[in-house]
């Protein structure tokens, strides 16, 4: 069975290709011989990052933990392939700069109405779930006990586990279609967010913590479903805003945008985009100075994708939400309605804030980021370090830490 795209990074390819043009490395005869036994089918539709995101309840100091995943990735585009200045980059999630749409369509041109019937087609049920307390086992041969479904959207699903031996749920296990988006993420914390590299871009960069998930385990079942496991990873910061039912502090929010800051540049220095940053790919974990781990879902950067300024746009209108409970297009509906009101805004920062803050006093270091990122152009680099010092600078002068979060 020929492949049509390269198990290993992703290249489009011609169906006697023996050898990838781009990595060099030689092409298996079969998907069961790739190291990750997937069809290249998932490679072209399934490059999409979630940010997993798990937090306490307002009242207790946590560690927001930033880890990617592909969870609840609503309405994502299926990645794209593009070269940006001689490199390749893999876009991971959903579109959510409206000049990036834009720029894709004057690249790219529009996409047929069949493909993109196809793709909802395929993706239009979720996996069917697994009944608790059926047995996984792992490429490593080690066997997971599913003890509780505890979330499921319309591509994966999320089980407390644990070892058959083991008296506590103290894993999670997520759950998705062999070929679906959950492969794109296995496919960044393999070859991207290794331990060795995460320990090293945290020494270079001297950091105390970087919310990348650790994933303990992966692999196949029933040749119908593909999984990956992680250390339990708390709540996520939507189900405690959800249970608070109250917005969070502007002091709280700066200190979940540094530590997620910090994981958006580790993902772009790899040449990844997230591309669905959001409350409910954003985990903290009660009892625990202030790790913030995001999920990862996302797809290589090119210019056929979302971009950086996607990703640090999507950041700022999470902060916006997250402490004024609203944003400008919240109540509409049409896709084309709401790119229109984003391009509107991005020319106009301060109508944004004023619309969001009402009659309340606009927060400085809001203003200052949304500034800095809707005037980066679509391809350039963004200045993490003035960002981070901006919001950084912020924090301290309202008495708080990244060390130390809370939520309220």
């Amino acid at each position: 069975m020929p492949f049509h795209f390269c198990p290993q990074c992703g290249t489009k390819l011609q169906p006697d290709f023996r050898f990838c043009p781009s990595c060099g490395e030689k092409l298996p005869s079969s998907p069961d011989e790739a190291g990750l036994q997937i069809s290249a089918v998932s490679l072209k539709d399934e490059t999409k990052t979630a940010v997993t995101n798990s937090s306490p309840p307002s009242t207790l100091t946590c560690e927001p933990t930033v880890v990617f995943k592909n969870d609840k990735t609503k309405g994502t585009k299926n990645s794209r392939k593009m070269v940006r200045n001689g490199r390749e980059i893999i876009v991971l999630a959903a579109l959510s700069d409206p000049e990036d749409e834009e720029e894709r369509m004057r690249v790219c041109g529009p996409e047929p109405e069949h493909s993109c019937k196809s793709k909802k087609a395929k993706h239009a049920s979720s996996p069917e779930p697994l009944p608790e307390g059926e047995q996984l086992t792992d490429q490593s041969g080690k066997t997971w006990k599913l003890i509780k479904l505890i979330d499921q959207n319309m591509t994966e699903l999320l089980y407390e586990a644990a070892q058959p031996n083991s008296e506590e749920a103290d894993h999670i296990l997520k759950l998705g279609a062999k070929d679906g988006k959950i492969f794109n993420e296995q496919n960044f914390l393999q070859r991207a967010a290794k331990s060795a590299s995460v320990e090293k871009w945290i020494k270079q960069n001297k950091l105390d913590f970087l919310g990348i998930p650790v994933c303990v385990g992966f692999g196949l079942h029933a040749d119908l479903y593909r999984f990956l496991i992680f250390p339990d990873m708390g709540c996520s910061l939507q189900s405690v805003l959800e249970e608070e039912n109250e917005l969070l502090s502007e002091k709280a929010v700066l200190q979940l945008a540094c530590r997620i800051l910090d994981v958006l540049e580790f993902i772009h220095s790899k040449e990844y985009v997230h591309a669905d940053v959001n409350a409910e790919n954003i985990y903290v974990k009660p009892g625990q100075k202030s790790q913030v781990k995001q999920s990862f879902c996302g797809k290589r950067y090119t210019q056929k994708t979302p971009s950086r300024r996607s990703d640090l746009q999507s950041l700022g209108y999470c902060m916006l939400l997250w402490h004024t409970g609203t944003l400008p297009w919240a109540e509409l509906h049409h896709p084309k309605l709401v790119t229109a009101e984003k391009q509107r805004y991005m020319k106009d920062v301060r109508a944004l804030l004023r619309d969001c803050f009402g009659k309340r006093e606009v927060s400085g270091a809001f203003q200052g980021f949304l500034t800095a990122v809707m005037s980066l152009q679509y391809t350039e680099e963004p200045n993490y370090s003035m960002l981070k010092t901006g919001l950084s600078a912020a924090l301290q002068q309202l008495g708080g830490s990244k060390q130390f979060l809370v939520c309220r």
